[in-house]
Parts: structure tokens; C-alpha cells; sequence
């Protein structure tokens, strides 16, 4: 019984761990949110006008006409990890490499985030907007011989964010706007666990969970002659997730723990504190520079909850500053080129890097065009290669805690890869 208590709090733990750290990006946040975006690296959306900048600032609408967006965004991952001497240290002292395949290539699967957002003026000095955005979009699948397995195998989360947003034109050069925001996610996850011996096959574990969150933000846009500046907030989201879990292929002693059943998990998401300007040199050239502060410390701990009891499991990850400059080149009145770079460093901490968040510091270097299809229309394109910065794998975990079956996993592993974004989008004034 007790074996099966504690087995039981693992799994719970690692449905906490999939379900809010599972996405590409610096740690779990995805910030393909805009076409527009996407070809400058990010550098000026907070400081900009219209649909297409409402994730990062609810004031961008008070000035825009009536609109419509949406974009999809291709996310491409050649990556590869490496075991450089994981163990597994049996009841008893008996310690034995990890094994199975020493590499996996491309465990994070390719995926598509989509972006809609519309907007329309009420009057001359209100403005409302609807947006969807999917956040946290992401898929990784190990060999069930990876030598990550006792850490990961399958991994997919999915998030849709709707968000409603008013906005006001205070006077001739301030704006300012707030949201309300609607968040749900799914997770799945499988993994492995060692059974007592290196000559038994692995037991599996399956869970799905899923949850609404809530959370909102505010902005605020200043116009002068050739100047935009922009800040905004996103406030920190609590989440609870609930779900099943399923334990199959446990021999021996341990068959007892083999389970169906149910567990919760709660943490909270970071807040993030964007500032940017955006400046016009000349009638064609425009430049961007955009900061973000991202607050992941929030993302201290996972409190787990099942009929075992409750759990407290440390996370420990760090604040994190973003930033990123541009530029929008106007060659024609139907044509704009735009470029950018941006650096994203991992929040995650090294001494404690899993295979499911084979997270780096990271360079995104980005190019785009929009054109004018028609006077309404706007059909626009990016491109953009993220180079991830080699890390490690660091990652110890006991299973069977507190018995005399505790049998404990100690992963060493490297980290490297590229990423590729590409980018569509339309949009529309009507």
C-alpha cells in the first residue's frame, strides 16, 4: 500500500512538470503570437498599432481601424541529445549505466501555433478586441529505448488563450488598454520506470490532464512626432490541473503499485513586464527595440495533490530579461521589409535541466515582408533560425521513494540544436 501511495505522488508530480513546462521557447513560453512579429525578432510589437500586437500590449487597438488577423506559425526543431553517463542505482548500492540508444535525434516534433485576433472602434475614442493564441503548443516523442526514458517518452501539451480586450484613446497621444484572459491547456505524457532489475523490461506510465486558467493584462502606448513608446503587463497565472493516471508492466514486489487513478497538481505561470519603442528615421525606416522581463521565479514549486497526500516539489527557476532590436523598411507603399534579432535566455536552472525541457539560452536571428495585396488586404511572411546555446542534462529522480524498493535514475546528458520559424499570415481591414 504504501509503495502504492508513493508511486502515486510521482506520477502526480510528473503530470505537474509536463503540464507547465512542456512549450518552445525560453523555458515554457511560445511567442510566435504575431507574423508582423515574427520578421523584426520580436522588437517592436509592444510599441506598435493594431490586431496583430494585442498579446504583447491591449492599448495597440485604441487607434486602429476596424480589423481582422491570422496567422500560423510553422516551428521546426533539428536538436539532438547526447548521454554522457546516466545511472541507475538499483535497491541495494548496485549501480549500472543507463541503457538503450546513447543519442536521440529531433525529439521535439514539429507543430503549428495559430493566431487569430479582430477589433473595430466604438466611437472615437473606445476600441474592443477578441484574440486566440495558442501559448504553450508543443510535442516530444523518445524512443521507448532513449536513454531519457526514466525521464521522458512522450510529452504534448496543448493552450488556447482567448483574450478580450478594451482599449481607450486617452487624448491626441496617449492610449491605454486592458484585457481579461481565458486560458486552457491539455497534457499528456508517458514515460518509463525501472523495474528492480536490469534484466526486466521497463514498466510504462501514462496521464492526461486538463484545466481552465485565468489571468489579465494591461498597456499602455505614447505617440509623439516620430516616437512610440509602449509598456504593458501580464500578470502571472495560477493553474490547476486535474487528470488520470495509468501504471502498467510493474513485476514483482512492486506489481502491487500498477494503478488507475486520478491526481491534481497546481503552479503558477510567470508574469511578464514588456517596454519597447519604436522610431521613425525616415519616411521608409523605422526602428525597433523591445525588453521583456519575464518572472519565472513564480514558478518556484508544484504543489501535488492525490489521495496519497499532498507534495511539495521545488522547480527553482529564475527571472529572465529578453530583448530584441529591429527595423521596418518601407519600399514601397505596398511593400515592407523588416528584420531583427533577439536574445532569450533559459530560466531554467542547470543544476536541475530535464529531458523534457532541453532548454538553452538562445540567438534568434529573424527576416519578413508585408504586402499589400489589396487597400484592405495585407498578406504577410517571416523567417526566422533560433540558435540554441549547447546545455546539459541534470536530472535525478527516486522512484519508489520511501521503501525498500527505492531505485534512483541520475541523467547526464547534452543538449544541441537549431529551430526554424515560418510564418504566414492575413490581415484585413473592413
Amino acid at each position: 500500500m504504501e509503495m502504492n501511495r508513493t508511486l502515486a505522488l510521482a506520477l502526480a508530480s510528473a503530470a505537474a512538470v509536463t503540464a507547465a513546462t512542456q512549450a518552445h521557447a525560453g523555458g515554457f513560453y511560445l511567442q510566435e503570437q504575431s507574423v508582423r512579429g515574427t520578421g523584426r525578432a520580436y522588437s517592436g510589437e509592444v510599441a506598435d498599432q493594431g490586431v496583430e500586437s494585442l498579446w504583447w500590449n491591449p492599448a495597440a487597438i485604441a487607434r486602429s481601424p476596424r480589423e481582422v488577423y491570422v496567422g500560423a506559425h510553422g516551428i521546426i526543431v533539428d536538436g539532438k541529445t547526447t548521454n554522457t553517463g546516466s545511472t541507475v542505482t538499483y535497491p541495494g548500492g548496485t549501480t549500472v549505466p543507463v541503457g538503450g540508444q546513447s543519442r536521440a535525434y529531433n525529439p521535439i516534433e514539429a507543430g503549428l501555433a495559430p493566431n487569430f485576433a479582430i477589433a473595430t472602434p466604438i466611437g472615437d475614442r473606445f476600441a474592443v478586441g477578441l484574440s486566440v493564441a495558442a501559448p504553450y503548443n508543443f510535442t516530444t516523442k523518445y524512443d521507448p529505448r532513449a536513454w531519457t526514458r526514466y525521464d521522458a517518452l512522450t510529452t504534448k501539451l496543448n493552450t488556447a488563450d482567448i483574450q478580450l480586450t478594451g482599449a481607450m484613446k486617452v487624448n491626441d497621444w496617449l492610449d491605454l488598454g486592458v484585457s481579461a484572459d481565458a486560458q486552457y491547456t491539455r497534457a499528456r505524457l508517458g514515460s518509463a520506470y525501472p523495474n528492480l532489475s536490469p534484466l526486466l523490461p521497463d514498466a510504462r506510465s501514462q496521464l492526461k490532464g486538463d484545466g481552465w486558467n485565468y489571468g489579465w493584462s494591461a498597456g499602455a502606448q505614447a505617440h509623439f512626432d516620430r516616437l512610440t513608446l509602449g509598456a504593458s503587463y501580464r500578470s502571472a497565472m495560477d493553474h490547476d490541473l486535474s487528470g488520470d493516471v495509468l501504471v502498467t508492466g510493474l513485476l514483482g514486489p512492486l506489481a502491487a503499485a500498477n494503478l488507475a487513478g486520478s491526481g491534481s497538481a497546481s503552479f503558477t505561470t510567470p508574469w511578464i513586464a514588456t517596454v519597447g519603442g519604436r522610431y521613425r528615421l525616415t519616411d521608409k525606416l523605422t526602428v525597433d527595440a523591445q525588453a521583456q522581463r519575464i518572472g519565472w521565479s513564480q514558478f518556484d514549486a508544484i504543489q501535488v495533490t492525490t489521495p496519497a497526500g499532498p507534495q511539495t516539489l521545488a522547480q527553482n527557476y529564475k527571472d529572465t530579461t529578453s530583448g530584441g532590436v529591429g527595423a521596418d523598411y518601407a519600399v514601397t507603399d505596398r511593400l515592407t521589409l523588416r528584420a531583427g534579432v533577439q536574445y532569450d535566455p533559459t530560466p531554467t536552472p542547470d543544476a536541475e535541466r530535464t529531458a523534457r525541457v532541453p532548454d538553452g539560452d538562445r540567438w534568434l536571428y529573424a527576416v519578413g515582408a508585408t504586402a499589400h495585396v489589396t487597400d484592405r488586404m495585407q498578406l504577410e511572411a517571416a523567417v526566422a533560425y533560433i540558435d540554441f546555446q549547447n546545455s546539459d542534462v541534470n536530472h535525478d529522480t527516486t522512484f519508489y521513494a520511501g521503501t525498500p524498493a527505492a531505485t534512483t535514475t541520475a541523467l547526464r546528458g547534452q543538449v544541441e540544436g537549431a529551430g526554424y520559424v515560418l510564418s504566414m499570415g492575413l490581415r484585413a481591414s473592413f
